[in-house]
């Protein structure tokens, strides 16, 4: 048992170049590791609290110096001696200190940060890789990879807000991420052929000056056949509708269009774009207090199509719990850093898992080089992972991590099954 020698905190900067931390843990044995913590922008309302300085004279507001503080100081002096291996005691001490339900006295990026730089260390001191460190059997995910961005991560006038594909028919990882750049160079070429801009949002999809759903759909329909694939069985669609950002106080959608309609009429129109392209998996199609639009369409198209809580689980398992008795999805996306530490996002996982959920292991779209969560989705048998296009180095740091891994497990490689 190696014990931790000391713990530094730093501001750093994320994908959209946007101060966050990173925290560097060192061990009596001259060992050290650093993670950082991402940032999302279309957030949820009960994620972890991310603590920012928002003093407008230090970076507008974004600095997160109070939170290295914190790392420097109280988490620092509450780890140092304490035995790196014991990571849920690490985490429990983390949670004590802070004291709060969200993380929002030390901030879940401080929490976060220091809790996996934890694991890495004891990763290393143990001399095994992250993911055989933090599991026992293993599976490479399915790539969900964001195609065309639209909502909070693009300038369009498209609402939903990203269009991903996910080649279901991809007999290995090599496989799925040839399979998924043959789709995006396809749509790259029909984009310039309709003389449209193929510059890149957030997480690295293509944001087009596209007003519907329906076109962007129909361009990565055509870019997959295209392809020589098969839409709906080689390539299937997925959609995030980040419904929270498209809610009024009425409880109507703005999913179409910019004109708000019903629930109802939102989910005849989601069995309308079913029907018509080959659609298998909706993330957040109802905002996240909305608990009953989540049953109904759960109930109405499941069986068939996985309907993704986002927003609505927020990797809190008070949330999930609650979702899994009420039958409000059937797929969680995990992001750690909304909940804080890594005991917890674990602890969600193992939630999904019991009650059948599919877990899909979770970028943000203000990311870093890290490449933590490739390793988590293969320790954890997560059967998918979302971290954005085959563009922008901190996306593709993500998958090429998981090529690394697919050489070193060889024969062991296997794709996990949805």
């Amino acid at each position: 048992m190696v014990k931790i020698k000391s713990v530094k905190g730093r501001q750093v900067f994320d994908s959209r170049g946007n101060p966050t931390v990173e925290a560097e843990i060192f061990l009596e044995n001259d060992l050290s590791s650093s993670a950082i913590s991402p940032s999302g922008a279309s957030t949820g309302a009960f994620e972890a609290h991310e603590l920012r300085d928002n003093d407008k004279n230090k970076f507008l507001g974004k600095s997160i110096y109070n939170a290295v503080a914190n790392i420097n100081d109280k988490i620092s002096k509450s780890l140092i001696g304490l035995e790196s291996d014991d990571q849920e005691n690490i985490d429990k001490v983390l949670l004590d200190l802070d004291g709060s339900d969200n993380k929002k006295n030390l901030g879940a990026n401080a929490t976060l940060a220091v809790s996996l730089a934890n694991s890495k260390c004891s990763a290393l001191s143990n001399k095994k890789s992250l993911y055989n460190y933090l599991g026992n059997d293993y599976s490479l995910p399915i790539p969900l990879m964001n195609i065309i961005n639209g909502g909070a991560h693009a300038d369009n006038e498209l609402n939903i807000q990203e269009f991903m594909i996910r080649p279901d028919s991809a007999k290995n990882f090599t496989d799925a991420i040839e399979k998924s750049y043959l789709v995006i160079q396809n749509l790259k070429k029909l984009l310039k052929l309709n003389k449209m801009l193929t510059n890149v949002g957030d997480e690295g999809g293509f944001a087009p000056s596209i007003d519907t759903n329906e076109q962007a759909l129909d361009l990565i329909v055509n870019a997959i056949e295209k392809s020589n694939l098969e839409p709906g069985k080689d390539i299937v669609i997925c959609l995030d509708v980040a419904a929270n950002e498209l809610i009024n106080e009425k409880g109507e959608y703005s999913i179409q269009s910019k004109n708000f309609t019903s629930v109802e009429d939102n989910i005849n129109y989601y069995k309308k774009l079913i029907a018509n392209y080959p659609i298998k998996s909706i993330e957040d199609p109802f905002a996240e207090e909305d608990w009953e639009s989540w049953k109904k369409i759960t109930n109405e198209i499941g069986k068939t199509v996985q309907i993704v809580g986002d927003d609505l689980f927020v990797t809190n398992s008070k949330r999930l719990s609650k979702g899994v008795k009420e039958k409000t999805a059937n797929s969680i996306l995990v992001k750690p850093n909304q909940i804080g530490t890594l005991t917890e996002t674990l602890k969600v996982i193992s939630i999904a898992k019991a009650a059948n959920f599919n877990t899909i292991i979770s970028h943000r779209s203000g990311d870093s080089e890290d490449t933590f969560i490739a390793d988590l989705a293969v320790a954890t048998m997560s059967s998918q992972i979302k971290t954005g296009s085959l563009a922008r180095s901190e996306r593709v740091a993500k998958y090429n991590r998981l090529l690394r891994i697919e050489e070193e497990l060889g024969n062991q490689a296997k794709m996990a099954k949805i």
